[in-house]
Order: structure tokens, then sequence, then C-alpha cells
């Protein structure tokens, strides 16, 4: 017996020892989050998708700048959600749009700097740290360029316990985060390790990532052009400098519709009781058939007749040239009023047939073909965009290669081929080649040559339903002239809104700093003020 209690002792001493050399083991949550099982490649996808929906969807462009800048119009009744965009009236829920773009922005910032923060120090992760750092920069670039002052400098710090970050001067965002981006594109480097989660048209390709990174410094470097033209100057030669998007490379968004991941966009415009309504606005079909653009008979399409037909999304239009009528913004279909869409000048008529007249049926709606898909990309960028930027640098005489004609050309080209993402094959690369060399940049004057590039940016971003750049170039060059709706009871005193005021929960969390950028706005916390960029 006493034999046995030698034994049993020891064993349960051994038992003792061995758990209190295992502690930390046995009580470690595997599933638990640690740097050791940090998977910083999903934090990029997830980064990539929150951004996707910071620019697309009901987080703020199809209900607000899709209106404001022209490129759709809604003929609704008061108090619908688009009266936002096509008549610059809030509905109902006008608060929870206006803070979407922030909290979606900063999130996908947030998610990005997570890798940042993580993954710096392990060289098996530069490229997927610097590509981790563009997005960070691209996310934060939109919420400035939508409202102004934001944080940056003491933004994302929360676990560093700093919840209220100061507002950056939006001069200071633009410097710092140049300056983030440039050092983050330099750092690529094809030779070592790509991402693996990469959910962007570049498929984690560290050297597309490099002309991209590029391409965003000369997005941002023109934003300054009337503020700070040395350093616009500056940024956009060194961007050229490193090399922009080549030709083909548009950069977008993958969406996943099968695992609960759509374009937000496609989602927002498929709702039953939307989808009648929406319709291209009149000032884009107008400079559309202006310059015979072949787009036209790909992304328009008016609805067959009657009511039914123009619910019915699975049920193709007239494509043809000459049917496509733009419908005018600022209209409704409420009874007895002035802005009755009926009293528009050179209204078509109503579409008569099954299930009844349709008020707004002869005006040109997106086709079925092209946009009804969820999984159509979000587009962040294109080969277009960075070459009509690059035609406005040269314009402007600064060093980018070619000649303003020449990046122009590119440009037409290519953004008429960008179309192909959402329809394969729908416009050639020969036959885009022709009509741009038909159609050539406008040299007749600087500002004639201006007006030619931004409106070809313009169309080309709202045709790709990129309605937050089409309306922030157009906050930048003035181009297209778009003339204003003046509803009542509008919340920009009869101008197209230049800004979204700050998420309401700002001015209570963060009050102090909240009050110091409210103060330095031309208007206050208002959709007329403008960013300081815009000044």
């Amino acid at each position: 017996m006493k034999k046995y209690l030698i034994y049993a002792g020891v064993s349960a001493l051994l038992l003792a020892t061995s758990c209190t050399k295992n502690f930390e083991k046995i009580n470690t949550d595997p599933l638990q989050y640690s740097p050791a099982n940090f998977d910083a490649n999903f934090f990029l996808s997830s980064s990539q998708r929150t951004y996707a929906d910071a620019i697309s969807g009901y987080s703020g462009p199809i209900l607000f700048q899709s209106g404001w800048a022209q490129i759709f119009a809604m003929a609704t009744t008061t108090g619908d959600y688009y009266t936002n965009a096509d008549k610059y009236v809030e509905s109902s829920n006008t608060n929870s749009y206006i803070q979407s773009s922030w909290n979606n922005g900063y999130r996908a910032a947030a998610l990005a700097n997570e890798i940042v923060v993580n993954r710096s120090a392990d060289p098996n992760a530069a490229n997927l740290v610097s590509i981790a750092t563009i997005m960070k920069v691209l996310s934060i670039q939109y919420v400035t360029d939508v409202y102004g002052d934001v944080p940056y400098s003491e933004a994302l710090k929360a676990k560093e316990n700093n919840t209220l970050p100061v507002y950056d001067a939006q001069q200071a965002v633009y410097t710092a985060a140049l300056t983030d981006l440039e050092n983050a594109v330099k750092a690529l480097d094809p030779a070592k390790p790509k991402p693996t989660a990469d959910i962007t048209s570049l498929a984690g390709d560290v050297a597309k990532w490099k002309r991209f990174g590029y391409s965003l410094m000369l997005r941002m470097a023109m934003r300054l052009v009337k503020k700070d033209a040395a350093a616009a100057k500056t940024w956009a030669e060194k961007a050229y400098a490193g090399g922009t998007l080549a030709a083909g490379e548009d950069v977008y968004i993958r969406p996943d519709n099968a695992n609960g991941f759509a374009n937000a966009n496609v989602n927002a415009w498929l709702v039953a009781t939307d989808f009648y309504q929406v319709r291209w606005s009149k000032t884009l079909i107008d400079y559309l058939k202006g310059a015979t653009d072949p787009r036209l008979t790909v992304i328009a399409e008016v609805p067959e007749p009657g009511l039914t037909a123009n619910n019915n999304q699975m049920l193709a239009g007239d494509k043809s040239f000459a049917a496509q009528i733009g419908q005018p913004n600022g209209y409704d279909q409420n009874t007895g009023s002035p802005a009755n869409i009926a009293n528009a000048p050179g209204y078509p008529g109503t579409s008569a047939g099954a299930g009844g007249n349709a008020a707004v049926g002869k005006y040109s709606r997106p086709s079925i073909d092209v946009y009804a898909n969820r999984n159509n990309p979000v587009f962040v960028m294109t080969y277009a965009e960075s070459e009509l930027l690059l035609a406005e640098a040269a314009v402007r005489g600064w060093s980018v290669g070619a000649s303003a004609a020449v990046h122009y050309r590119n440009g037409v080209s290519g953004g008429l081929q960008s179309i192909n993402a959402n329809k394969p094959g729908a416009i050639s690369a020969g036959a885009a080649d022709a009509y741009a060399a038909t159609h050539p940049l406008d040299i007749s004057s600087t500002e004639n040559s201006l007006k030619a590039i931004n409106t070809q940016y313009w169309a080309t971003t709202g045709i790709l339903w990129n309605f937050g750049e089409a309306w922030i170039n157009w906050k930048r060059s003035g181009y297209p002239v778009l003339t204003p709706v003046n509803s009542p009871g509008n919340f920009s005193n009869g101008t197209i809104p230049r800004r979204q005021p700050y998420p309401l929960g700002e001015s209570t969390a963060n009050r102090a700093n909240y009050t110091t950028a409210v103060s330095g706005l031309t208007n206050g916390d208002t959709f007329q003020s403008r960013v300081w960029w815009d000044q």
C-alpha cells in the first residue's frame, strides 16, 4: 500500500509538472487571433471588399453622386431616397447615407492598417504591406475628397487609446498620404512574394500594383491644381516617371455574389420598386449622341412598352441609336406638381402597354445585359482615366512623355474598351482605336482641351458606375458644365452639392476636433461648402 501511494504521488507530481510546463499551450484558444496565426492576406481582401462598399451602392454614390454628377436621373415621388441624388432633397434616411462613405472608408483603411502594423517586420510580407498601404491611402483619400478635413495622422489608433483623433487639414492629409504612397510604391518588389488574397483585377501582380500606385499618385496630384499647381506638377511628373497603368490595365474589385459579396450598385438598381424609375440623365445621353459615341448603343436601351415591361429585369429593350432619350434631372411623378415629368421640355410621352402606363418608359435606362449582373466589377481606376489625366498634365505643359493629343487618344480608346469588363466583346480594340483616331482632342485653345478631356473623363467614369469619381473630378475641373436642380426644400441652396456633411455622431463623440474642422469650411458643415482643393 505504501509502495502504491509513492507511485501515485510521483505520478501526480509528474502530471502537475507536465501541466505547468504546458499551461499556456493548453489554455490558449487556437482560434483566437494572435501575431502567430494572423493571416494578413485575408485582411487585404476584407479591406478591398469594404472599400467597394464605400464607393458603391447605398453607401452614398448611387443615392447621391449619381444624380449630382447627372449620370442618372430619377423621376421619383416626394420622400423617395433617390430624391437625395436627383433633387438634392432629404429622404427619411439621409443622415444614415451621409455617414456610410465615412464609416466604410475608414473600415477599409483600418483593415489595411492591421497588415501594416502586424507585418511590417516580416521580409516575406514586404509587398503585402506596401499594397496594404496603397489601400489605406486610397480609402482615406476618398473620404477626404467627400468630406474635407478628416483624421489621418491620428486615425486608426483606437488600440493606442486614441479614440478622439484630430481632423487634419486636407492639405496636410494630401501631403502625408502622397508621401506614404510614394514610399509604398517604391518598396514594391516583383522578386519578393506576392499577396495571395487580392480580389482586385490586379490579382497580386506586384508590377501592376506599382503602376496602379503611380496612377493613384497622378490622380491625387491633379486634385491639387487649383490650390497648389507647383505640387501638382511635381507629383504628376513623378507619377509618370514611375510608370502608370498600361493599356488594358483597368483596376476593379471582383465581387463574388455566390458567397455573399455582390456589386452594391447593381443590388441597389435591381430593387424592384426602384428599377423602373432609374434612367440615364439627359446630360449624359446628349453628350454621347453628340459625339456619336459607340458606347451609347451598348449601355442604353429604351424599355418595351408598358409598366410590366418596364419592371421586367430580364426583358431587354430597344438599343438603337435613334431611340435613346436621356431623362432631365429634377422632375417627379407627383400629380399636379410643376416638376411632374410630363412637363419636361421634349417629354416623349408615357409608354402605354401591359400593366398600365409607364411615365418614364420612353427614356433610356441602363442596358440589362450590361449592368444587371451582381458580379459586375466595382471600378476603382482605369487606364483611360490615367491617360486622360496625363493628357491634362500635358496641356498644362508638364513633362509626361507624349503629347496631350496622344494621351487623349489613348484615354478615349481605353474608355470605350473598359465596358468589356461588364460585357465581353462589346467594343473591339480595333473599333475603339478607329473611333479615337477620328475624334481627336480639340486643341484650338487650352480651355477647349481641358473641357474635352474632363468631359470624356466624366462620361467614362459615369458609364462604369464610378459615380463618386465622376462627381469628384467634376468638382475639380468644372467639366462638363452642369445646370443645377433647384427643387423646393433642397439641402444645397439650389446648387450642386460639393461635399457631404460629417456623420452626426462626430459632432458629439469627437466634438472639439469636429468643431475645429467645421470652422475651416466655406459654409459650415453643409452640402454647399467646398473642400480645400475645391476652393
